[in-house]
């Protein structure tokens, strides 16, 4: 297995044990390919759920560019849902499972074919 499968099966877990969801790994996968190298950055990899402006990011990027919804106030509303889920005292919120939530959460397992 590449560094690419072992983050996937680490998310995965996450998904399971943390959230309490049934994962579609082929989905997983394809949100994972879509977050680009960003996944191997320390950094980058996850949200910091506690700054506005990284919600923010999310918010503009994900939600509205990718996924392509309207912006409303509602957004915010499913992605501060989404974090508690996750659970804020969580330390490491990765980006691709946030992400394969949100993706979830809207019904836009599409977007990824």
């Amino acid at each position: 297995m590449g560094k690419r499968d072992d983050l996937i099966a680490k998310y995965a877990d996450d998904l399971r044990n943390k959230c309490g969801w049934d994962v579609d790994m082929d989905l997983l996968t394809k949100v994972t390919i879509g977050c680009g190298p960003t996944i191997y950055n320390d950094d980058a990899s996850t949200i910091a759920a506690t700054q506005e402006s990284e919600l923010e990011t999310v918010k503009q990027n994900f939600l509205i560019k990718k996924l392509g919804l309207p912006d409303s106030p509602d957004l915010m509303v499913q992605l501060n849902d989404i974090i508690d889920t996750y659970g804020r005292s969580n330390r490491n919120k990765y980006r691709a499972v946030v992400y394969y939530m949100l993706t979830k959460r809207f019904q836009k397992d599409h977007i990824y074919g």
